[in-house]
């Protein structure tokens, strides 16, 4: 991931409003573990990542940079809530199984470039499984011009199923069983656990007879992918390099970070998902080893994102060796009334787009005024500063409440063009702003 802190920044422009102060300091974040790969000897290990705590009310954009990010990074990430896990020693999820989740991404994403370098071998293992069906085996003790004729044929075959050509055609196939049955929610299971589920799941696999199965070419393709990966594919390769990714590339984001946190004066709770999950994550951030399924990984060089509202609890309120392990606080900013009418258009696949997409399916056109929008923000805003700040949030309640004849009358509305004035939003909104219980009930 070579990209500098300014494309980072643009990129996330096109997604989320304003937080650039956030949006820097990520930036500049992803950029250093670029930059900490480049460098040779010791200083590469003493570098570490500097770990960031977003701070920001419900709505702001937290959530987002996080799938934003997502989806920009080519290297291992997941997100996770704080909140699902337990102390050690508790019914639940303990805190590592975000270390196996993020190593189960990363041999995911390994894996799929594999296949992908793969795909010409992939491809000729398929085309030539299915030629060999089409293709009637010659009887033993076929003269050479045959065995000539029948080689001919089977390329001249294995040429039009890789074409398509022959894709209508009936084929029965032979698909060999999988060496393993899945097992869901495999790789959050403590790694002893795991392997020993893996093995059962390979026994029992194993067991299976090959399967007969009469289908087209086309499907036949699709059927053999799996049997031709595993055949292909080097899992102890994909295993390596799926740990180092992780170890040096991988991130973490962890929302919900303000509910594991103890109020002022609280005094020492029981709770086994506040204080002990906070100990728990402690070796965890600083760096640690954590046995998963596919080897054990170093947690040294992982980025750790944490994010949370922190409006009943404060950063201080977490214990002071976690505080310490997120050096880097960025605060994000609740959002004003041109903040909100610049979410509802100027982000790519925004709301607006969004709903006019969902009328073209109908047939309909639908079309919003400048003045719409307008009055959707400071409508949206009134709502946050009269009941709860949910931030943009609000703007999704906003738009289906002002929308919501015109979405169930669609049908009747084929070939036409829909134009949302203020008037429009006005009318179907100011009622419910001016008494306290209806916006709190229904925005």
């Amino acid at each position: 991931m070579d990209l500098t802190p300014k494309a980072i920044v643009k990129y996330l422009d096109d997604f989320i409003i304003g937080q650039n102060d956030a949006k820097k300091a990520i930036a500049i974040a992803l950029r250093n573990r670029w930059r900490r790969l480049k460098l040779e000897g010791d200083i590469r290990e003493e570098v570490l990542p500097k770990n960031i705590l977003l701070i920001g009310p419900t709505g702001v954009g937290k959530t987002e940079i996080a799938r934003r990010m997502a989806k920009l990074l080519k290297l291992p990430f997941v997100k996770v809530e704080a909140t699902k896990y337990t102390e050690v020693g508790f019914v639940g999820r303990d805190v590592e199984s975000m270390v196996r989740d993020l190593v189960f991404d990363a041999v995911k994403i390994v894996k799929e470039e594999e296949l992908k370098r793969q795909e010409p071998e992939l491809e000729d293992y398929i085309c030539d499984k299915i030629a060999d069906e089409l293709v009637k085996r010659l009887p033993k003790g076929a003269s050479a011009s045959l065995t000539a004729q029948h080689k001919a044929m089977k390329e001249a075959t294995k040429t039009r199923v890789k074409n398509g050509e022959a894709d209508h055609l009936s084929v029965e196939i032979e698909i060999s069983p999988k060496t393993q049955v899945e097992i869901s929610g495999l790789d959050s299971l403590p790694p002893e656990m795991a392997r020993l589920q893996e093995s059962l799941g390979k026994m029992f696999g194993q067991m299976n007879a090959p399967i007969k199965k009469e289908t087209s070419v086309k499907e036949a393709k699709e059927l053999l992918r799996q049997e031709a990966s595993d055949r292909l594919l080097d899992m102890e390769k994909v295993r390596r390099e799926a740990l180092r990714r992780a170890e040096e590339g991988g991130v973490i984001f962890i929302d919900e970070m303000d509910k594991i946190a103890l109020p002022s004066g609280a005094g020492r709770s029981g709770d086994p998902s506040k204080e002990g999950v906070q100990r728990d994550l402690l070796p965890i951030v600083e760096g640690s080893g954590v046995n998963t399924k596919y080897g054990a990984i170093k947690t040294d060089h992982v980025l750790f994102i944490g994010a949370g509202a922190f409006h009943i609890t404060k950063p201080s309120d977490l214990i002071a060796e976690l505080q310490g392990r997120f050096p880097l606080r960025v605060e994000m900013n609740s959002l004003n009334e041109e903040d909100l009418y610049r979410i509802l258009d100027a982000p790519k696949n925004s709301l607006v787009k969004q709903y006019v997409a969902l009328m073209r399916v109908e047939g309909a056109e639908l079309k919003f005024d400048d003045e719409a929008l307008r009055a959707m923000a400071k409508l949206a805003k009134q709502a946050n500063d009269k009941t709860e700040d949910i931030g943009a949030r609000r703007l999704h309640a906003i738009m289906e409440k002002a929308l919501e004849e015109i979405s169930f009358q669609a049908d009747e509305n084929a070939g036409k063009t829909i134009t949302i004035t203020a008037e429009t939003i006005h009318a179907k909104l100011d009622w419910v702003l001016d008494s306290d219980d209806a916006a709190r009930y229904i925005l």
